[in-house]
């Protein structure tokens, strides 16, 4: 919005000239959504624990968390609040990615929205019932999926890339573009869902990713620097940037208040979206593989639920104390800051390492 009236003016005030890089945007984008996160945040966290919205703490989870029963949650709203409106702000409406990106994390907020309102207003314990979850985050990841296949302007856009492969380019076709697609999506929204269990946990990592993406999507979008690194070249592709910056800003206003001991926590309105978002713009700009690799921790989150289940029901026994593997360490001693930073340790120079893909090609 701000966008186009700095362009309608820019004659007469040259100055506003430096409104139409997109790196100023995306810092602007990105300060924009952490003063709303700063501004609005507190107000969200009275209201929300004067309506006694608060955290339910499971009985077999660790002991620590009990004393957290009651916090304010579906803080995930003040993100999303954020990342709206500070994208609707700095980016360029008339880019499709834009829309597919915000419709993707609108879907998915409201999708968590429901279970967090059924969880935690209705008392219903079991939330949404997981195959509606499931089906509605399916509906989100299909229409994206067909949206971007149908949009497409060039073979690049539904090509898969391998890193540290050059020349490596396999055209996915309909059924591989839109199963891939669908795949990210869903996958990565319910992977940070499943890590959102501690103060921070979710949202340092999520931050870290989206950056990177950031840069992904920047190099993707111009010709000149995807030609150099050897990257593909997803024309527009540039403008998610600021969704990215938006979403480093809401997250680290977010953390403002989650960080240990926190005063709100996200809620599945938060982390779903995110995750929708993560995995949805990583589709787009080409780097499905590679943010696998940046939110490793996601990826182990997931893994560790999915293989205590596996043995659970074919053996009887468990692989970790508590699944998702977080609370394993918790109950083995770590106190729970010391997962919490030990995990966005491993998340940074994860990140690093999917960044430096951009030049070991």
């Amino acid at each position: 919005m701000l966008l186009w009236l700095t362009q309608e003016f820019s004659d007469t005030l040259r100055f506003l000239n430096v409104f139409s890089y997109l790196t100023m945007r995306a810092i602007l984008a990105a300060l924009s959504a952490l003063a709303i996160s700063l501004v609005i945040g507190p107000w969200m966290i009275e209201r929300l624990s004067r309506y006694q919205i608060g955290q339910v703490i499971r009985e077999e989870g660790p002991q620590t968390h009990f004393k957290k029963a009651g916090t304010p949650t579906m803080g995930g709203l003040l993100i999303l609040v954020a990342i709206l409106a500070s994208t609707l702000l700095w980016a360029d409406l008339r880019n499709r990615f834009v829309w597919v990106v915000l419709g993707v994390t609108a879907l998915f907020g409201l999708v968590g929205f429901w279970d967090d309102y059924l969880k935690l207003i209705k008392k219903n314990s079991k939330g949404l019932i997981a195959r509606y979850k499931y089906f509605w985050q399916s509906v989100g990841g299909l229409a994206a999926a067909l949206v971007l296949w149908y949009t497409a302007k060039s073979p690049a856009d539904t090509t898969l890339y391998l890193p540290f492969l050059k020349n490596f380019a396999l055209p996915l076709g309909f059924v591989g573009f839109v199963v891939l697609t669908y795949l990210m999506i869903v996958g990565m929204s319910n992977a940070v869902n499943l890590t959102d269990g501690l103060d921070g946990l979710a949202i340092m990592p999520a931050v870290m990713v989206a950056a990177a993406l950031g840069v992904f999507a920047y190099a993707s979008g111009n010709a000149v620097f995807a030609s150099y690194l050897a990257i593909p070249a997803v024309p527009q592709a540039g403008e998610l940037l600021i969704v990215c910056a938006a979403l480093v800003g809401a997250g680290l206003g977010f953390l403002w208040f989650n960080t240990y001991p926190a005063q709100v926590f996200m809620g599945d309105i938060g982390a779903l979206a995110l995750g929708a978002a993560l995995g949805t713009i990583a589709v787009i700009v080409r780097q499905e593989l590679v943010v696998l690799v940046m939110g490793g921790i996601f990826v182990l989150e997931t893994a560790s639920v999915i293989l205590q289940v596996a043995s659970f029901k074919l053996t009887g026994k468990r692989i970790f104390r508590m699944a998702p593997i977080h609370h394993h360490f918790e109950l083995k001693g770590w106190a729970e800051p010391k997962v919490i930073v030990r995990f966005w340790i491993i998340t940074f120079f994860l990140v690093l390492a999917g960044l430096a893909t951009l030049k070991l090609r």
